[in-house]
């Protein structure tokens, strides 16, 4: 099995994340659920993956975390066996006022439809 320390985690700078990028990460419903989870824990609050409680297998969760991670709407970072995710709503808002937001409010809309 492959250590967690030879990941590499590939996080878009500020200035590389695309709108077509963020749209296309949070045109899924398992995102969207995602990204309002991590609202709920708070500005600067980490969650590990293993905190979600998703309809999906783990394979394809993980799938989930790395498109939006390399979308730019999520930081990850592994600590000890955990990988730790947090909510990149500076970036966001910085780019795109107000789209996460009304992606927050769907996230929420999914996760009660659960």
């Amino acid at each position: 099995m492959a250590s967690r320390a030879a990941t590499v985690l590939v996080h878009p700078d500020r200035d590389d994340i695309r709108f077509t990028n963020v749209l296309s990460a949070l045109g899924d419903p398992v995102r969207l659920a995602i990204v309002a989870r991590l609202a709920e824990a708070g500005p600067g609050e980490e969650l590990a993956c293993t905190t979600f409680a998703l309809p999906v297998s783990k394979s394809t969760q993980s799938g989930h975390f790395k498109y939006l991670r390399e979308a730019g709407v999520i930081h990850q970072r592994d600590e000890g066996i955990r990988r730790m995710n947090s909510l990149r709503r500076a970036d966001l808002d910085a780019l795109f006022p107000g789209l996460l937001d009304m992606a927050i409010v769907q996230g929420r809309e999914v996760i009660v439809g659960w």
